[in-house]
């Protein structure tokens, strides 16, 4: 069954023979239910496409998960001829059928049409000049990472997350080598963990390994209030020195973090491309109350990013801003 990525468009066709059709039905089923039913009017000895990538992606709702399982869809894709317009008439040949899972994921202009997910690997962006996936964590943090098909460590053939313990330097193995490599930075604590949705449609750990700084900004409104008060007959009107006069109302704020990664391989740089591109990101951070670990979702500011090269700038570190995907103060109603 192929992992398909809805980010980009996918196309499900059916071939139109030289005479006896005049229109053709699809209708998509998204986890049991049919969700969609779009007719198209086509002509002879063509080939009629439908894209059905927005209209599922409508039905994948991403969100934080602990365990690292990936949120997925199936979708099943069927298409009839029609001897009439607008699916009208007699069907004419065979139900042309597509059986797929869908994924928050996308593929590049150069993998053309219809991308899909891996089907036997890591599901992470290998390191173009080793050819292996190398993952970067503290030294004392253990950490997944998601795979498809079939490893030594588990059993069976979907999507599985291969957990590793705080001491591993690799995982996999034979045909699928991943390295873990350890940093340290005992300076600045563990580091900050960021995950985001990668092109893959999984959950994926990067982490910034040096400082962080915090801003709070806040916007409000203001305007002129009357603090006059007539305390009583033949006496003039009077005020509190200590009422404003020009009052503040609708605060609202905004908290962001600079976070600075580290010094990364040139290899890495696929990390920090796909966290840009993602639209789904969360920061592993000790709440405000309590103290415990929590994840919560923010976003980048930065619209680009200039990629570092190691001919170029010998030393790879990059500085990004973070802003909180929700206001400071709860105004959720």
């Amino acid at each position: 069954m192929p992992r398909i990525a809805l980010r980009s468009p996918q196309f499900k066709y059916k071939e139109i023979p030289t005479s006896g059709v005049a229109s053709t039905r699809c209708q998509i089923n998204i986890d049991g239910i049919v969700r969609y039913t779009l007719i198209k009017n086509v002509k002879k000895n063509t080939t009629v496409n439908f894209d059905i990538s927005e209209l599922a992606r409508d039905y994948l709702d991403i969100y934080y998960a602990s365990n690292y399982v990936p949120q997925e869809i199936a979708i099943t894709t069927t298409l009839i001829n029609f001897s009439g317009l607008n699916a009208t008439g007699s069907v004419v040949g065979s139900v042309t059928s597509f059986v797929d899972k869908g994924f928050e994921g996308y593929g590049y202009f150069e993998e053309n049409t219809n991308p899909t997910l891996p089907t036997v690997a890591y599901l992470i962006s290998k390191n173009p000049d080793t050819n292996e996936v190398q993952l970067y964590y503290p030294k004392s943090i253990a950490g997944v990472s998601a795979f498809t098909g079939k490893v030594p460590q588990t059993i069976g053939s979907g999507i599985q997350v291969i957990s590793f313990a705080q001491g591993a330097t690799a995982i996999g193995g034979g045909s699928y080598p991943s390295t873990i490599k350890r940093i340290e930075c005992t300076k600045y604590g563990s580091g900050k963990k960021i995950i985001f949705i990668n092109r893959y449609g999984v959950q994926q750990d990067l982490w910034f390994f040096l400082k962080e700084t915090k801003t709070l900004a806040r916007q409000n409104e203001g305007y002129k209030a009357n603090i006059l008060t007539y305390p009583s007959t033949n006496n003039p009107a009077t005020y509190s020195i200590s009422d404003a006069s020009n009052k503040t109302f609708n605060t609202t704020a905004k908290q962001t973090f600079t976070l600075s990664s580290g010094y990364y391989p040139q290899g890495a740089n696929n990390f920090f491309e796909e966290l840009l591109l993602s639209e789904y990101v969360w920061i592993e951070r000790p709440n405000k109350i309590s103290g415990n670990d929590e994840v919560v979702p923010v976003k980048l500011k930065k619209s680009s990013i200039q990629f570092k090269t190691s001919v170029n700038d010998r030393l790879i570190e990059y500085t990004i801003d973070f802003e909180e995907a929700f206001d400071y103060i709860n105004n959720i109603r």
